[in-house]
């Protein structure tokens, strides 16, 4: 990110070191829940265990980061009196780490339903929600990139991507809520239509967060 020039003032100079640095911890929680977001689907699409269990640990350093960034944040604005364009970058961050936070969420959630649905047979309707799976992880992406670079482009364009996973939500659900004739218990339907809806909302936060750059960088929501 480059969201602040340097000044000769020390006062300055030492603010924007804090503000890098918070730069630095928001970019490397979402590495962390981008890994846990790929561990999810591995879980989910490969049945993998293992993938399942590493998600825990990953979730637990997610929220001790969103728990020190949310705290820096407040610190900075309640006690250096920012400028305008400062405050408005700091406030983007507590929102936008929430948003990150909330996807390592549903990650973690997914990998503990990855692991229910193991003991069934596979779905047939499982290719259509990895395909899903996929546009929401590339979303995620590319909100990551938008925050990383401060392009509001981007940040923009993720908005015509979440009508896709929108779309892909919407035709799911029809096929699992009305299927007929199901043989056996329903818990694997329910369980479906739940990581479709985790999909579908983790989807919604990458656009937000793309949201939350274009307005760090035009101020304008």
């Amino acid at each position: 990110m480059n969201s602040v020039s340097s000044n000769s003032n020390p006062e300055r100079t030492h603010f924007e070191r804090q503000i890098k640095r918070l730069e630095r911890d928001v970019l490397r929680m979402g590495a962390l829940v981008e890994n846990s977001f790929r561990l999810s689907h591995q879980a989910l699409f490969a049945r993998d265990l293992e993938a399942a269990k590493a998600i825990a640990p990953l979730d637990k350093q997610i929220d001790q980061f969103y728990r020190q960034i949310e705290s820096e944040c407040v610190i900075l604005m309640t006690l250096r009196a920012p400028a305008a364009q400062d405050s408005r970058l700091l406030g983007a961050f507590m929102q936008l780490v929430r948003d990150i936070e909330r996807i390592g969420d549903y990650a973690k959630d997914l990998g503990e339903i990855a692991i229910k649905l193991f003991p069934y047979p596979i779905h047939p309707c499982m290719p259509q929600i990895e395909v899903m799976s996929q546009h929401a992880q590339a979303m995620f992406s590319m909100s990551l990139v938008a925050l990383a670079d401060l392009d509001a482009d981007i940040g923009k364009r993720l908005k015509d991507q979440d009508t896709t996973v929108d779309d892909a939500y919407e035709s799911l659900y029809q096929t699992l809520a009305y299927q007929r004739d199901v043989k056996g218990v329903i818990e694997p339907i329910l369980l479906l239509t739940l990581v479709i809806r985790h999909l579908e909302r983790m989807a919604d936060h990458a656009t937000n967060i793309g949201q939350r750059v274009a307005y760090i960088v035009t101020g304008h929501r």
